[in-house]
This record gives C-alpha cells, structure tokens and sequence, in this order.
C-alpha cells in the first residue's frame, strides 16, 4: 500500500458516512426511529461476516484490544441510536453537521489521555468548527 492511499479510504468514509446519514434521515420518514436503529445495524454485521471470509483475516485476541474494540462498538452503536431519534427530530442539516464534530470529543481526549500534542493550525481549526455549528444553530 502507498503512503497516500490513506486519502483514498478518507474520501471513501467521508462519501459513505455522507450517505449514511442521508439514508437515515430518508429512513426516519417511513419507520420509527428504533426500527430504523434495528435495521441499519444489519449492515454492519453483513460488512462485519464478509470481512470474516476474507483470505487474509485472523482473528487476534488480546484482551486491551479486544475491550477497547468492544467499547467503541458500544459507543458507536449507542451514538448511532441517538443519532436516528435526533434526525427523525430535527432537520438533518444541523443534526449532521453537529454530530460531525464527533472528532472534538477525539482530539480533546487524544491530547488529555494519549498526551497527543495539538498543533497551533489544529486548535484554530477546532475552534472554528465549532463555530460554524454556533452559526448554523442560529
């Protein structure tokens, strides 16, 4: 793999946690929100049994990793849930740019806890993404 292929899978993530959300807010105008939640985490187990069968995939087991794995799972899944009851809500412009700022939260606990070092370009960029969200609240 070449150095810079990690754009391409961002690209990818950025398009389809896109359509994601879009495809939940349509979602949320046919089904409860809880039957959307209950539908869409049968995608991932499809993702989760396809990436199972492939040649090169051994399970590792180790138990930080395993834990850790298992709690963002729980905090994705439980954030996921949210999600849907906030878009069945509210309008999906302001839910989706809200929730976007997911990595806040990711940083802010990566420079506490990792000691990560937030660069001067980094902490203006936090900054006014959230002030954007201050904006478009408004």
């Amino acid at each position: 793999m070449k150095t810079n292929d990690w754009f391409i899978f961002a690209l990818c993530s950025l398009v389809l946690w896109g359509l994601w959300g879009f495809f939940q807010k349509l979602a949320t105008n046919h089904i409860s929100p809880r039957n959307v939640y209950v539908f869409a985490v049968i995608g991932p187990l499809i993702v989760a049994f396809l990436v199972l069968l492939s040649l090169n995939f051994r399970v590792q087991m180790h138990g930080k990793g395993v834990t850790y794995a298992l709690l963002a799972g729980l905090a994705g899944s439980l954030g996921g849930l949210f999600f849907v009851h906030s878009i069945n809500r509210g309008k999906a412009s302001l839910v989706i740019t809200l929730t976007a700022l997911y990595p806040v939260v990711t940083i802010l606990l990566s420079f506490i806890i990792l000691k990560e070092e937030i660069t001067l370009r980094q902490g203006i960029g936090i900054v006014l993404a959230l002030i954007s969200m201050a904006l478009l609240a408004i």
